[in-house]
């Protein structure tokens, strides 16, 4: 790999690193300052609602500046000033207000990132698996070890051990400063007639619904097999699983696609995920089974993922691709984020606790699944 690249892999590796330590024990975290579920689904749903709206705006403030890259070394020292903020807050109004400020600059700055990698990489779109692996690897190898040090220092311990982490972003961020910034981004006002093309509407409500049926898995897969009876050691192994399996996949998916077709494919990657999630629900006590079940993270994302990434490319082909994935982007981890966390919330705090919340997990999958498989009368990518 060319010299002047590595910085790009070392931001991912830094970025994802951190978000390694967020997404899966921020919950624990929460849970163990003693607050309800409802919090910590709020927390949760700020954090996804913020995708919504941060990435456009941090676009339009960045794209009019000669010199973008301030912009974005600016993004992650917020970042960081704000997480700091958690290690002086404990009452559930003043974590919200830091998670609503969080999570504004630290889902804007990747977007940014992401711009500036293709800017720099050019016609050598081809290198950029390569890059971004190293954030897989820094999400990997943070996730399989912060449990065990939570069990070691503590949830309390949480801030203090991830503020490191999003130091190093900033570090990472730095030598970025004088990129030169991209070409015109299209936005979702730029996608026009396009939202208005048959099978996008459809298409964009199932990973919608996808996304809503992962919503008990990102707020409450730590806690519920923490209840369970799992070590953070043991939950920390089996995230690891997962990401392990979704890098491998990941290099495997376009031979996938190539034999069996997008179409074809999201179709079992949806069943696979129904018995994911209810086999999650029911055989959570049971440590092989969860590795099982883990595995399945091959189908459930990162197939599905890569099926998502060709389908918008025939949805949205050329320039209007920017546009097209804003639209994925709002609508599935933002509206969809939001939407899977409420749902998790009120079920983690009925009587059915975290199995009720990931069989409604599973149910809300099946409904992607009855919905896309109406498509199939439709044309499946257009012409």
């Amino acid at each position: 790999m060319d010299a002047s690249l590595r910085r790009f892999s070392l931001f991912y590796f830094c970025y994802y690193a951190a978000l390694g330590a967020y997404t899966p024990y921020v919950g624990r975290w929460v849970d163990g300052l003693g607050h309800s579920g409802y919090v910590v689904g709020a927390m949760l749903g700020l954090w996804y609602g913020s995708r919504i709206v941060s990435p456009p705006a941090w676009a339009a403030l960045s794209g009019r500046s000669a010199r973008p890259g301030y912009w974005f070394v600016a993004g992650c020292a917020l970042t960081l000033l704000c997480f700091a903020g958690f290690l002086f807050t404990q009452s559930a109004w003043a974590l919200l207000g830091v998670m609503a400020a969080f999570g504004l600059f630290y889902n804007a700055v990747m977007p940014q990132f992401e711009a500036m990698t293709l800017t720099a990489l050019g016609p050598r779109t081809d290198l950029y698996g390569r890059l971004r692996v190293w954030g897989s690897i820094g999400f990997l190898l943070v996730a399989s070890s912060y449990g065990a040090l939570m069990d070691r220092f503590g949830d309390r311990a949480f801030p203090w051990l991830t503020l490191p982490l999003f130091a190093a972003m900033l570090l990472a961020a730095w030598p970025h400063r004088r990129d030169t910034p991209p070409a015109h981004v299209d936005t979702v006002s730029d996608a026009g007639h396009l939202w208005k093309r048959p099978g996008v509407r459809r298409f964009l409500l199932v990973a919608m619904l996808m996304q809503v049926g992962f919503g008990p898995f990102y707020v409450f897969y730590t806690l519920h097999l923490q209840a369970a009876g799992h070590s953070g050691a043991a939950i920390g192994m089996l995230w690891a699983v997962g990401v392990l399996i979704e890098i491998a996949m990941f290099w495997q998916a376009p031979k996938l696609i190539a034999r069996f077709g997008a179409s074809r494919l999201m179709m079992v990657c949806l069943a696979v995920t129904v018995v994911r999630w209810t086999v999650t629900a029911l055989f959570a006590h049971s440590l092989p089974i969860m590795v099982l079940a883990a595995s399945t993270h091959a189908m459930s994302f990162a197939v599905f993922h890569a099926c998502c990434m060709r389908q918008m490319s025939a949805f949205f082909p050329g320039k209007r691709a920017a546009a097209g994935q804003s639209l994925l982007y709002g609508f599935s981890s933002g509206v969809g984020g939001v939407l899977g966390a409420g749902m998790a919330a009120l079920a983690w705090e009925s009587a059915g606790g975290g199995r009720l919340a990931f069989l409604l997990g599973a149910a809300v999958t099946v409904v992607a699944w009855v919905v896309y498989a109406l498509r199939r009368r439709e044309s499946l990518v257009p012409a």
